[in-house]
């Protein structure tokens, strides 16, 4: 086995985690906490002091392994503010929303879409909106503002950087076709107040003393500027053969479900419907890379429940398939929205047609809708060929399954588990590094969907 460790910190919205890996691209151990909602004024912050406890915690337990590298991942919608050597603004939590009159101020000195490829999204998602609100709190004097990702390598070496998969992530502050800082960015003072820009892939530094003596890891192990979440699947992807120089469309499912397309020759992403969360993300190479999302984890969740048996459990699957037909018979089915101005219906009623009394039915129902949905999105920016899902619901049969119905000039593939988020961290380091396994064609369901997917088209477009 070659020596040497890698620890990839990923930070998502529902969950943290911190995994140990080979060199070689094996997982050998993972740790995970559920993240915490905070209660306090006057915003509702991420709760980044017990967050960075257990982190700290969490690599102290990895500390007999040859670790050489660390490598942080986070989700896009999180700034933070240094004054100093403190922690001056807290990054807000992004599902707290902000006086509408803020707001809607705000949204008037927006950019284009046309320009920054970031759609109008509510609450904290565009990160110009909570900026728009924490200087109104008390100003910028002195601060200087990193994404979250970063936030994590400054914690760990004391150098605060930026990187452009977060700051390019629907946050109104980077214009992806000039590869800068956006008209906006600019005209508010932000882009200025923002660390040095690096790329994902360059060591920020070496330990601090004091997180070495708490980690008992060595003060020589180097930590990477690290990337948004969704653009580090992308690069897991990459790594795939089928994928990599082919015009393919990677699906990363966790809390959202984001469609991002490679494109095998160039689009106008301008076409891209805003009012439909389509976006212009922005790759670990600084490339616009066309996307589409809406919140599918967090409407499984509100409906089957965080804690019960989910969706994509293994021992479920033939049940969960075998429930299917009842489910068609019975014309059972949930028409969108349950996460309101989000998706590709943001405006939804958020409702059930002749609701599944069954419990497996209910969470095959709910598969169902998430394929309809990400259909819908996969329409949007044009997606053809190849399909690649990866994270948590590529678990769920139902659900890929359905996607290969619903597509069937597409093909649909799955890959191994741990060939996510995190190994897309560990291609920083590695470009050549090949994921382990291959990838896994999915067949479509038994069942037709077709008359299916009109019935509920037609009542979705009745209620826009």
């Amino acid at each position: 086995m070659p020596r040497g460790a890698i620890i990839v910190i990923d930070l998502g919205k529902t969950l943290s985690k911190v995994s140990l890996w080979s060199r070689d691209g094996r997982c050998l151990d993972k740790v995970t906490r559920p993240n915490q909602r905070q209660a306090a004024a006057p915003y509702v912050p991420l709760d980044t002091a017990a967050t960075a406890d257990w982190i700290l915690d969490a690599l102290a337990s990895f500390a007999g392994h040859p670790v050489e590298h660390i490598v942080p991942v986070a989700h896009g919608a999180a700034v933070a503010g240094l004054r100093g050597t403190e922690l001056a603004l807290i990054p807000p939590d992004y599902e707290w929303e902000a006086p509408t009159a803020q707001l809607a101020e705000y949204r008037a000195g927006r950019d284009a879409f046309a320009i920054t490829g970031s759609p109008a999204l509510p609450a904290g998602l565009n990160l110009g909106a909570q900026l728009h609100y924490l200087e109104a709190l008390g100003g910028f004097e002195g601060v200087t503002l990193l994404p979250y990702a970063q936030y994590w390598a400054w914690l760990l070496t004391g150098r605060a950087v930026s990187e452009v998969t977060s700051l390019g992530c629907h946050s109104d502050l980077w214009a992806p076709a000039a590869a800068d800082f956006s008209p906006m960015a600019k005209a508010r003072g932000w882009a200025a107040l923002f660390a040095p820009l690096v790329k994902a892939g360059d060591v920020v530094g070496t330990l601090r003393p004091e997180v070495a003596t708490r980690t008992g890891l060595s003060q020589r192990v180097q930590v990477l500027a690290g990337l948004h979440d969704s653009n580090a699947a992308l690069l897991a992807a990459r790594g795939f053969a089928e994928i990599s120089d082919s015009e393919a469309t990677v699906l990363s499912t966790g809390t959202w479900f984001v469609a991002m397309r490679l494109p095998a020759s160039p689009i106008d992403l301008t076409a891209l419907p805003e009012a439909c969360d389509c976006l212009v993300n922005v790759d670990a190479y600084g490339r616009p890379v066309p996307s589409a999302r809406f919140m599918g984890g967090r409407e499984i969740e509100s409906v089957i429940g965080i804690d019960t048996r989910r969706v994509d459990i293994k021992p479920d699957q033939p049940s969960l398939l075998a429930a299917v037909p009842k489910v068609l018979a019975d014309g059972a089915m949930l028409v969108p929205t349950l996460a309101p101005g989000c998706g590709p219906y943001p405006e939804g009623p958020g409702e059930w047609i002749s609701e599944p009394a069954g419990w497996f039915e209910k969470r095959a129902a709910m598969c169902l809708y998430a394929a309809l949905v990400t259909d819908k999105a996969l329409n949007l920016i044009g997606s053809k060929d190849r399909l690649l899902v990866e994270g948590r619901f590529a678990e769920a049969e139902v659900f890929v399954r359905a996607l290969a119905s619903l597509r069937p000039a597409m093909t649909v593939y799955t890959a191994n588990a741990h060939n996510d988020v995190s190994f897309g961290a560990l291609r920083l380091i590695n470009p050549a590094l090949r994921p382990q396994g291959k990838l896994v064609r999915v067949a479509p369901l038994d069942q037709d969907l077709t008359a299916y997917r009109q019935q509920w088209t037609q009542l979705v477009e009745s209620k826009q």
